[in-house]
Formats: structure tokens, C-alpha cells, sequence
């Protein structure tokens, strides 16, 4: 009963430690004039921002990024000239700051973002619909992670994802020959368990990363990382494309096996229920939960009721709460969590607030999660728990 009132009061501490007294200086980057005016108009009217300067295009965007130095840049995904990715490339190469993507709802733009994420934007904002409610979660949703977005360091953050990359590499060279692909071999022993796995800034990364390394045998692993409708569903053949278990896009009765990950579809909850020997997954509209759709909240809540003591989650870096109430589910139902620790988050958020509120029985580096999971795995789902 006392976890709502554990989390708020976590997220008042991380709120109080943000600076108030320096503006948080932003250079908007749109081909669309309405556009550029738009974000304009929510920054002019929103405390602790000023916007230093536009640009139209990402040849202009780059050169008054070099004479203005802001702190942050909203950088549209698709412009004449040079495009949002080139323009990405240059600034994180000569000058990195915090990006936030701006991308339209297609699923062309969607790739396009992704791949952003992956060279170095930390986070994106989708373009709102002609409609007032549209524009209102535009607004907030653009305030919120901008707010969350400052003062990361942008080199750290390369720093890690490169060090990340290293490893990768020479793990697959230690392991040439020795993994098996999309392969059922020894699945038997994870019937009737599950992984339960939370992401939202900066997952995609992150994700492309473990996803590179994880081979099978694995359980069943849901997914739920915050994106809209029409960017899950190319992201998860993005991950399928890389790893040696199957993944896809979560859909109404897929059945949860072995060795496949499910990504639950942005804009609807992935909810689980049993029927016989298998559980399904439902896919559902409804009220945001934890301010977000899909919420990790509710896909573990289900994990932890079907699964008890043979369900693992695991939260990773986002901003927010989402997944904190979810994990304490899991562990109340006699399950383990993981916990993605501070140094390898690109932002140190729900993961932070699942950790302070005791439902994190172990921390992890992005690195040692892959030989983690297949660790606990074994030990949680192939041999009695004491």
C-alpha cells in the first residue's frame, strides 16, 4: 500500500536536486516553419527554457549549433539538404549535445528515428495531429523530456555505448562457432516461466545491444518499451535482424515460448493471461497506466500473477516511474529482479525509482546482462528454487 507514496516521494527528491536558476538554452531544427513556431511557443511559455535560435534545414542547424552553443537541439527527422541523420552524425562528431528527434507518425520516419537513436540522439517527440488534444500531449510530452534530457553528458554516453560495442565484438569472436541459431535446443526447461523486461529512454540502443549478444536457450522474454504506434513494429524486426532468438511484435494470442521475444505495440497495453497449458498475450486500449501506453506496469503486474516465483523481470534505463510498481509485484510474488545500475543508463530514472524502492534485488552493467540473464535463467528455471 505504501509504494505510491515511496515513488512520488523519490521523484520530489530527483526534482528538487535540477537546477532552477540557469535557462536551458535550445536551438529548434524543422523544415516546417509552423513547426519550428509551434515547439517555439511551448518553450517561450514553459519556465527554464530559451530558444536561442531556429534553423530550417541541417547545414544551417550546424552552423548556428557552432556560433550559439546551446544546450540542447530539437532536430527533425526529415529535411531537404541534409537530412536529420547527417546533421546527427556531424554534431555528435564535433559538438555533442543532447538531440531530441522530432519525427512524423510513419513508418518511414520511424526507421529513420530509430537508427537516430542508435548513432547518438537520446530521445524523440512524434509530430501531433491536427487536433487540440493531439497538441496537448505534444507539449507535454516534449516539456517532460526535454526536462529529463538535460545535462546528460552526450561523450559519456558514446563513451559507454562504444566500450559496450567493443565487448560485443570480442565476445562473438570468443564465441565463433559455439551458439546456435533460433534454435529449440533445450527449451523444455523453460516451460512455464517467463522474463518481464521494461525499457524507455534509451532502450533502443540498449536493446540493440543485448539482443546482439543473447542466444538461445532462453524463456519466453515480454517487452515493453515505450514507443508509439508504427515504431515498434519495424523495431522489433530491427532486433530480430540481430539476434539469435526471434523476435516480433506482440499481436492478440501469440503464444509465449521459448527462445521468441514479444514487443508489446506502441499505443496498447500487452496484457498476459493463462489458457490451459499456455499463456497468451492480449493486446488492449485503455486509460494510460504510470502515464504510459503500453505500461511495463501492467505487463508485469500479469507476469507476476500467472508466472509466482517463475517470472524474471528486468528494468532498465528510462525516464519516469513506470515498471517500479510492476517490479514490486514480481518480487512479491516470490520472483527476482534486475535492475539496469546508474553508469550504464542513458537516463538513471525507473530504474533508479524501482532500485530506491527495494524491488531491485540485483544491479547489472549493460555489458553483463547478456551472461546475467542466461545465469539466472538457469538457476531460477532449470533447477528448484530454495
Amino acid at each position: 500500500m505504501g509504494t505510491p507514496v515511496i515513488i512520488m516521494e523519490i521523484l520530489e527528491k530527483q526534482s528538487a536536486k535540477r537546477p532552477q536558476d540557469k535557462p536551458t538554452r535550445v536551438l529548434v531544427v524543422d523544415d516546417s516553419r509552423l513547426m519550428r513556431e509551434q515547439i517555439c511557443d511551448i518553450l517561450a511559455d514553459a519556465p527554464g527554457y530559451s530558444v536561442v535560435g531556429t534553423a530550417c534545414n541541417g547545414a544551417e542547424a550546424l552552423i548556428k549549433a557552432a556560433e550559439l552553443r546551446p544546450d540542447i537541439m530539437t532536430l527533425d527527422v526529415t529535411m531537404p539538404c541534409m537530412d536529420g541523420l547527417e546533421t546527427l552524425d556531424v554534431l555528435i562528431s564535433k559538438n555533442p549535445i543532447p538531440v531530441l528527434m522530432v519525427s512524423a507518425l510513419t513508418h518511414r520516419a520511424a526507421d529513420i528515428t530509430i537508427e537516430a537513436l542508435q548513432r547518438g540522439a537520446v530521445d524523440y517527440v512524434t509530430k501531433p495531429e491536427e487536433s487540440r488534444r493531439s497538441f496537448d500531449s505534444f507539449r507535454h510530452e516534449l516539456l517532460g523530456k526535454l526536462r529529463i534530457m538535460t545535462g546528460i553528458d552526450v561523450r559519456r554516453m558514446m563513451r559507454v555505448r562504444q566500450s559496450h560495442a567493443e565487448r560485443t565484438n570480442r565476445r562473438k569472436e570468443s564465441l565463433t562457432g559455439k551458439i546456435a541459431t533460433k534454435a529449440d535446443q533445450d527449451s523444455h526447461c523453460y516451460d512455464n516461466c517467463c522474463v518481464a523486461l521494461g525499457i524507455s529512454t534509451g532502450g533502443p540502443p540498449a536493446l540493440s545491444q543485448l539482443f546482439q549478444d543473447i542466444a538461445p536457450p532462453l524463456p519466453p522474454i515480454v517487452i515493453v518499451q515505450h514507443m508509439p504506434a508504427k515504431f515498434t513494429k519495424p523495431f522489433a524486426a530491427r532486433l530480430n535482424l540481430l539476434s539469435d532468438i526471434s523476435v516480433k511484435e506482440a499481436a492478440t494470442g501469440d503464444v509465449l515460448r521459448p527462445n521468441q521475444a514479444l514487443v508489446a505495440p506502441g499505443g496498447l497495453h500487452l496484457r498476459l493471461h493463462r489458457q490451459g497449458s499456455q499463456v497468451l498475450v492480449r493486446i488492449e486500449d485503455g486509460e494510460p497506466v504510470s502515464s504510459h501506453k503500453p505500461s511495463v506496469d501492467v505487463m508485469m503486474r500479469d507476469a507476476a500473477k500467472i508466472f509466482g516465483q517463475r517470472c524474471l523481470g528486468v528494468i532498465m534505463t528510462g525516464m519516469g516511474q513506470d515498471g517500479a510498481a510492476g517490479c514490486g509485484e514480481i518480487r512479491a510474488g516470490g520472483g527476482y529482479v534486475l535492475g539496469q545500475d546508474e553508469a550504464t543508463s542513458d537516463v538513471y530514472g525507473m530504474n533508479k525509482v524501482a532500485f530506491n524502492s527495494g524491488f531491485v534485488d540485483r544491479q547489472f552493467s549493460l555489458g553483463d546482462l547478456p551472461d546475467l540473464l542466461q545465469q539466472q535463467c538457469r538457476k531460477m528455471f532449470r533447477a528448484p528454487r530454495s
